[in-house]
């Protein structure tokens, strides 16, 4: 068995009874697994998972973290990515029927620190250009227009997308799936909260503000979450600037209750689980997860 980091004990706390308006400080346990399950022996697995945020994202802290894989001589390297992302790889020469993954991660938040992102944030460019999933159609432009000419650049056009994102769609499963792009999504008029993300970012990007896909977990719900940053300079002179998280899907500025996983220009950087192997048969994935409250202020 291959494992990473340390054990964490959890003592939850029923969110329900939490003010979440007077929440000064979160501490959270998340616990994910995938399973997948094989009809036949498969070789040469090489598989990346995006399940641990970086050691410090804006206010939250990463106070610790566990990745295992149940199977005898898997191999597990950590690495960064280009958006700063911690990626686990874990490679496996052989599984002859099952492989599951586990991740375990304790993380703390605090109200009223913002994310700043030093000078140099948009060398990059993803912020800006469209990705894959992310391009404006003549729909997606209209609307662009529309928005901008409705009043100030910056927060508030930002906060009138998110709403017009909100409005504009209705929360389905089923009917789009990880390569529908924002176009295709808002053409349906709904999808699930990475749909909102990718129509939120087409629009965006089209008006000209900085912004990026966030993956990571919503207290109360039970799969991973997606919503979007829009990144806007500071007015300090520093070259600096603080990203701003927005929930299309719930139409909100975010809080407390959000554990940042990693970002990206779009769905396809942060997937949590993605690999490759040789057989001649697929697998099927089972996942779970768990976000439980530990401590409050």
């Amino acid at each position: 068995m291959g494992g990473q980091g340390g054990s964490l004990k959890l003592m939850a706390i029923d969110p329900a009874s939490v003010d979440w308006h007077t929440a000064r400080r979160a501490s959270y346990q998340v616990r994910q697994t995938f399973r997948y399950e094989y009809p036949q022996p498969i070789c040469d697995l090489s598989h990346r998972l995006i399940v641990i945020p970086p050691e410090r994202f804006g206010d939250q802290r990463r106070l610790a973290h566990n990745v295992s894989v149940g199977l005898d001589g898997a191999r597990l390297e950590s690495r960064t990515d280009r958006f700063g992302n911690m990626i686990v790889d874990v490679f496996a020469p052989q599984v002859a029927d099952v492989i599951e993954f586990v991740a375990e991660v304790s993380v703390e938040r605090r109200a009223a620190q913002p994310n700043r992102l030093a000078d140099g944030w948009l060398a990059d460019g993803y912020l800006l250009q469209p990705s894959r999933l992310t391009e404006a159609d003549d729909v997606i432009l209209r609307a662009a227009d529309d928005l901008v000419e409705a009043g100030e650049w910056g927060l508030p056009l930002a906060d009138r997308i998110n709403d017009w994102v909100y409005q504009s769609m209705t929360y389905r499963h089923g009917v789009t799936g990880v390569r529908t792009t924002a176009a295709e999504a808002l053409a349906l008029g709904a999808g699930v909260c990475q749909d909102y993300a990718h129509v939120m970012l087409a629009v965006c990007r089209a008006c000209g503000l900085p912004s990026r896909y966030v993956s990571g977990h919503l207290l109360g719900q039970g799969g991973t979450h997606a919503w979007v940053e829009v990144v806007l300079p500071t007015r300090d002179g520093t070259g600096d600037a603080v990203a701003h998280a927005f929930d299309p899907t719930h139409a909100s500025r975010g809080g407390l209750g959000y554990v940042t996983v990693a970002v990206g220009a779009d769905y396809s950087d942060v997937a949590p689980t993605s690999g490759t192997y040789r057989s001649g048969s697929s697998g099927t994935l089972t996942a779970s997860k768990r976000v439980t409250l530990m401590d409050l202020e």
